[in-house]
C-alpha cells in the first residue's frame, strides 16, 4: 500500500537517501543538486570517472552526506557492487532517479542491430537492472520508496532517425507500468519523466544546425528544456507530494506533443 502522508508543499527530503544514476552531469547532476538542497543524502552514480568529484562538490555546497560510485548499468556485478557501497554508506535507499542514457541516430533502414541492442541494453535493461536492485532493497527495508526514470517524448511519438532510442524508451515505459503495478503493495511509486530535447551533451549531439532550428520552431515554448526544469519534475515525483501518482510518464516538452 502506498500510504497517505499529509503534505505541505515543501518537497522536503530530509533524512532520505537517494541514488542518482547518471548523476555526474546533465539532468542527473541537476537532480542530485535538487535532492541535496531538499536535505537528502545523495549517491552520485555514473559510468564517468568524475563521480567522486561531483559528490564532493554537492556535499560542500549543500552540507549533506554524499558518495560517488562508478557503475556500468549493463553489468549485474557492477550494479551489485554499487548497491553494496550505497547501503554501506547510507544504511538504506529511499529514492532512485535512473537516467543513464545512450543515443546514436540513424534511419531505420541504415541502423546496425548492434546499435539497437546498445540502446536497449543501457536505456531499458540497464535501468531495470538498477530499479530491480533498489526495489528489492526497499522491500527489505519495509518503508516503501520512490523510483523515477527519465524516459523521453520519443517513447510515444515518432521522430526521424530515433528508431533505436524510441524502441528503448518505449520499453522503459512498459517497465515503469508493470513495476508500478507490482510494487505498489510495498509502498513503492514508480514513474517516468519524459522530456523534450534538453540542453545537454546528448541534446547537442542529436540536434544541430537546421534540424535544431526546425525542432525549436515546432515547440510552442520555442526553446529546448534546461536540466533544472527536468530535475524539478523528477524531484516532485520523488517526494510525498506525489504519493498518489504511480505508473505515469510525466511529459515535460514545452507543448511539443499537443499537436
Amino acid at each position: 500500500m502506498i500510504k497517505y502522508v499529509k503534505v505541505d508543499g515543501s518537497f522536503d527530503l530530509t533524512g532520505r537517501s537517494a541514488i542518482v544514476v547518471g548523476g555526474a552531469g546533465g539532468i542527473g547532476e541537476a537532480t542530485a543538486r535538487m535532492y541535496a538542497k531538499k536535505g537528502a543524502k545523495v549517491a552520485i552514480v555514473d559510468c564517468k570517472d568524475t563521480c567522486d568529484e561531483i559528490a564532493q562538490a554537492v556535499a560542500e555546497e549543500y552540507g549533506v552526506q554524499t558518495i560517488g560510485v562508478k557503475c556500468d548499468v549493463t553489468s549485474q556485478e557492477s550494479v551489485d557492487a554499487m548497491m553494496e557501497a550505497v547501503v554501506g554508506a547510507f544504511g538504506e535507499v529511499n529514492i532512485l532517479a535512473a537516467m543513464p542514457g545512450f543515443v546514436d541516430l540513424y534511419r531505420a533502414t541504415d541502423i546496425d542491430i548492434e546499435i539497437i541492442e546498445k540502446h536497449i541494453n543501457i536505456n531499458a535493461i540497464g535501468v531495470f537492472r538498477v530499479a530491480k536492485a533498489v526495489a528489492n532493497q526497499m522491500i527489505a527495508q519495509g518503508n516503501g520508496g520512490k523510483i523515477v526514470c527519465v524516459t523521453s517524448q520519443a517513447d510515444f511519438i515518432a521522430i526521424n532517425k530515433h528508431v533505436g532510442y524510441t524502441m528503448s524508451k518505449a520499453a522503459l515505459v512498459g517497465m515503469i507500468k508493470v513495476c508500478a503495478l507490482e510494487w505498489a503493495e510495498y509502498g513503492i511509486n514508480v514513474n517516468g519523466v519524459a522530456p523534450t530535447v534538453v540542453n545537454t551533451y546528448m541534446g547537442e549531439k542529436a540536434w544541430q544546425g537546421k534540424v535544431k532550428t526546425d525542432m525549436i520552431e515546432k515547440i510552442p515554448a520555442h526553446r529546448f528544456a534546461e536540466t533544472d526544469e527536468i530535475a524539478a519534475a523528477v524531484l516532485f515525483l520523488s517526494c510525498d507530494e506525489s504519493n498518489m501518482i504511480t505508473g505515469e510518464d510525466l511529459v515535460v516538452d514545452g507543448g511539443f506533443t499537443i499537436y
